[in-house]
Order: C-alpha cells, then structure tokens, then sequence
C-alpha cells in the first residue's frame, strides 16, 4: 500500500491542531469514597488554560451545577470544605467549547468504614491496592468482596491485585467485624497503550534522502506539474491564436494580380 501523500498528512494535522486540549479531573485525597465532614479538592489539570475549564458534577439533588453552588472555586478546582452524602455523584471538567475530562464518581458515606480505591481507570499489568478504612479503633481484619462475592480477608485491611487485568474489574466493597462495612465502588482496568516499536529482526529501511525520491515527492511533483499546466494553459492557447493570425495577415507581396500587373499593360500601350 502507497504511503499517505503529504498534502493529506498537512489537512490532518491542521484538523488535529484544531481540536480542544483536553484536561484530567483529580482528586484529593486519592479515593472514591469519603467519610461525612472530610476535607476534598477537586482540580482540572488542563493542557491549555485559555480552554477556561470549570468542574460540573450531577447529584441526585443538583443535576450538572457548577462549583459555585456547592463549593469554593479557585480557577479550575474546587474544594468542598465538608463533604455530606448529598455530595454523592459524578464529577467532571468541562471547557467553554462543550469539551469534558473523564468522569469521577464520588460516594460520601456517613457509615464508620469505606474502601479506598483508585479513582482513575488502571492500568492492565499494574498493581492496584485497596485500603479498607475505618474512623475507629478496632484490630479486626476486613474482608474484600468483588460482585458481592467473597474474596480474601486481610489482617492489615490492604488488598493488593498484583498485575490487574480486565477480569479484575467489578463493584468492590469491605467490611470489618464488629465495626461495619463500606459502600461499593467500581474499579476499572483499562487496556495497556500499544507500542509503535518494531519487533526484532524487522529490516528498517534507511531515510529517504534527496537522492532516493519517495512516492510523497512523486506526488507532489504530479500535482505542481498539473498546477503549471492549468495555470500556462491559456497563455499557451492564446499566442498560438496570436501566431496564427499573423501569419494569415495580407502583406504587400500578396496584392491581387489584377492590380500587380496593370503598370507594365499602362507602359506597352504608351509604347504602341
């Protein structure tokens, strides 16, 4: 198959180039579940600050309210002083062209444990550990469940997943005896990002030169060849036309012979 011509590659990186940054919604602390009256900020981390990104979110109470409503703004974050159950929802960065960032969803219990669990979708192959977190004092164990399916119990309330992958993903939750147990988040895997490095052994062919023209230049000089072609087109024609019609102009030499030969008939009857 013939590359791409380089007057296609130029249209799309111009379409590319005119398309809206996009910006991150981050979370801190790091969780998808909160504990009533806890500190929480929210801030988009955007490409291009000109986009002039604001935080929206959609609650069961206050469906797509902007920051204003229900926290501080400061720029492009927000912080939420004291979060309430009522906070509970997805949040997300929008821009003034209708651009949005990847959605968070938050859960704010009033309940004595939650499970800390990453709020971004991760990465397949990468570790991801849950934290079952509790605001009193107990030294039992917390069991981990995925799908209401019992997991592990773990003595130190950490659950790693070492190298997570798609079959990992699913609704979360844990719970401590004798304390209580969390809501559910859902944890998402997202597939690893391809890689554009060639596999070994490939024979990789050296950069086109001056010298060794590729099918790009060939292109190219098809098209500035048609160029000058529609463009001197009418020159061309019209001298031709020029030409040609002085060329069939009447010169002295073609006078009609009527007229070239009445001086020397004139002259011989003089004579007689």
């Amino acid at each position: 198959m013939e590359k791409t011509p380089r007057l296609w590659l130029l249209f799309l990186t111009s379409v590319l180039n005119c398309t809206t940054n996009q910006a991150s919604l981050t979370v801190t602390p790091s969780s998808s579940q909160f504990f009533s009256w806890t500190f929480v900020s929210l801030s988009c981390k955007e490409a291009d600050s000109s986009a002039g990104w604001t935080l929206r979110r959609n609650t069961t109470k206050e469906p797509m309210t902007q920051c204003d409503h229900w926290g501080r703004s400061d720029g492009s974050s927000c912080v939420i002083t004291h979060i309430f159950p009522s906070d509970s929802g997805v949040y997300w960065c929008e821009s003034s062209q209708g651009a949005t960032s990847n959605i968070v969803n938050i859960t704010v219990t009033g309940g004595p444990v939650i499970l800390e669990s990453p709020v971004s979708p991760v990465m397949e192959g990468h570790d991801v550990t849950l934290h079952c977190k509790t605001k009193m004092s107990s030294n039992h164990p917390a069991a981990f469940y995925r799908d209401g399916s019992f997991i592990r119990t773990e003595a130190a309330r950490h659950m790693n997943i070492s190298g997570a992958s798609r079959s990992d993903e699913g609704l979360y939750k844990c719970s401590i005896s004798g304390v209580g147990e969390s809501p559910s988040s859902w944890v998402s895997v997202t597939g690893k990002p391809t890689s554009t490095a060639p596999p070994s052994g490939t024979d990789l062919h050296p950069p086109p030169t001056s010298e060794t023209p590729t099918s790009d230049h060939h292109h190219l000089l098809v098209f500035r060849l048609v160029c000058h072609l529609v463009v001197f087109s009418p020159y061309c024609i019209s001298t031709f036309l020029m030409v040609s019609l002085y060329r069939r102009r009447p010169t002295g030499n073609d006078l009609p012979v009527s007229m070239a030969t009445a001086p020397s008939n004139r002259a011989e009857v003089e004579l007689d």
